[in-house]
C-alpha cells in the first residue's frame, strides 16, 4: 500500500521550497473566541495566503518535484475552485500549462482567479465528484500529470507546513481545530502534528452538508453523501478509503456544523475581526460558537482555511445578518 502521510521532514522540506512563494500567514489571538472558550484562541489566517487558501502550499510543492518531462506535457487537477487556484499560480511560476476541471457553480471569483493564471478552466461538470471523473480522463488521455486535491505525499507535506509555522510561533499549541474536506489539509497538518507533537488534540470540522468524512468514521468505513448546496463548497464531494485511512490516523474527533452556523460565522469574522473567510473557512469558528466543541484545552488554534467567496455572497450574508 502506498505511503498516505507525510514526515516531519518532508514537511520542512517542503517548507524550504515555499519561501518566497507562500506567504507566512498571521497567527492572531481571537480576544472574543477566547473568553468564549475559557483560553487562548488564535486563528491561523491562511485566508491571507497567496492564491486566497492555503491549497498553494501543496500545490507549489507538488509541482515543483515534476521532472522536465513531466512539466511538458502539463498539469491537470479538478477543484471546487481553491485547489486550481494554488495550481494555477504554481503552473505560472514553473512554467507549466495548466488545465483546471471545476464544477459550473463553482464560485466566480475562484474561476476568475484561476483563468487570470493563465490556466485553462474547464466548468462544464454537474458538481466536485463529477469535475474530478472528467480531470482524471482528460490527464489519461493527454499523458498530463494529474494532481489530485486531497492526495499524494507531496502534496500533502505542503500543506503540513501550516502546522509547522503554527508551531514555531506558539510551541505551547494543545488543540488545532481544522476544516476537513478530501482530507489534505488534515494529512499535512495532522501527519506533522503526530510527529512533532503527538500531544496536541486535533479536531476536525465539516458542515452537516459536506459530512463524508464524519459519516465514514462513524461508520468505519466510506459512506456516499448527498451532494447538497452548501456554503463550504471547498469541503463538498465524496472520500475514497485513502481519505478515511487519514482521517482515522489524525483526528482525534470531528464535529459539524450547520449552514447557518456557517454563515453566522462568516458574518460575524467580517465585522467582529475584519476577516474575510469563505464558508470552508469559517467552520472552525463556527463550531467553535456553536458551544459544541467544550473541554478544549487551550492555547486553541482554528485555521481559517480561505478568503475566496463572492462578493456578491458575502454581502448577502451581511445583510442578513443585519
Amino acid at each position: 500500500m502506498p505511503r498516505l502521510l507525510p514526515s516531519a521532514a518532508e514537511v520542512r522540506e517542503a517548507a524550504v521550497r515555499l519561501r518566497g512563494v507562500a506567504v507566512r500567514t498571521s497567527l492572531r489571538r481571537s480576544a472574543a473566541l477566547s473568553e468564549l472558550a475559557g483560553g487562548d484562541v488564535f486563528l491561523k489566517l491562511e485566508s491571507e495566503q497567496l492564491t486566497g487558501s492555503f491549497k498553494v502550499r501543496g500545490a507549489y510543492n507538488a509541482l515543483s518535484q515534476l521532472t522536465p518531462e513531466q512539466r511538458a506535457r502539463g498539469v491537470v487537477a479538478s477543484s471546487a475552485g481553491n485547489h486550481g487556484l494554488g495550481v494555477a499560480e504554481s503552473a505560472k511560476r514553473l512554467g507549466i500549462a495548466a488545465t483546471i476541471f471545476v464544477p459550473s457553480n463553482a464560485p466566480l471569483v475562484k474561476k476568475q482567479g484561476i483563468a487570470q493564471r493563465d490556466a485553462r478552466v474547464i466548468d462544464d461538470a454537474s458538481d466536485y465528484d463529477d469535475a474530478m471523473v472528467r480531470a482524471r480522463k482528460f490527464a489519461e488521455e493527454t499523458d498530463a500529470t494529474f494532481l489530485h486535491p486531497c492526495l499524494g505525499v507531496l502534496l500533502l507535506a505542503g500543506q503540513g507546513t501550516v502546522a509547522s509555522e503554527v508551531l514555531d510561533e506558539l510551541p505551547s499549541l494543545q488543540t488545532m481545530l481544522v476544516c476537513v474536506g478530501g482530507g489534505g489539509l488534515l494529512g499535512g497538518v495532522g501527519a506533522f502534528l503526530l510527529s512533532d507533537a503527538p500531544h496536541v488534540r486535533v479536531v476536525g470540522v465539516q458542515s452537516e452538508r459536506t459530512d463524508a468524512m464524519a459519516r465514514a468514521i462513524e461508520a468505519g468505513h466510506v459512506v456516499e453523501i448527498e451532494n447538497l448546496p452548501t456554503l463550504a463548497d471547498g469541503l463538498a464531494g465524496q472520500i475514497d478509503d485513502d481519505a478515511l485511512t487519514i482521517g482515522q490516523a489524525t483526528l482525534d474527533s470531528i464535529v459539524t456544523v450547520s449552514e447557518d452556523e456557517i454563515a453566522s460565522a462568516i458574518a460575524w469574522l467580517w465585522l467582529a475581526e475584519g476577516i474575510r473567510a469563505e464558508g470552508s473557512g469559517a467552520v472552525c469558528v463556527a463550531a467553535l460558537r456553536s458551544g459544541r466543541l467544550s473541554h478544549l484545552t487551550p492555547p486553541v488554534v482554528a485555521i481559517v482555511s480561505g478568503s475566496n467567496i463572492d462578493e456578491q455572497r458575502l454581502r448577502s450574508i451581511l445583510n442578513a445578518a443585519g
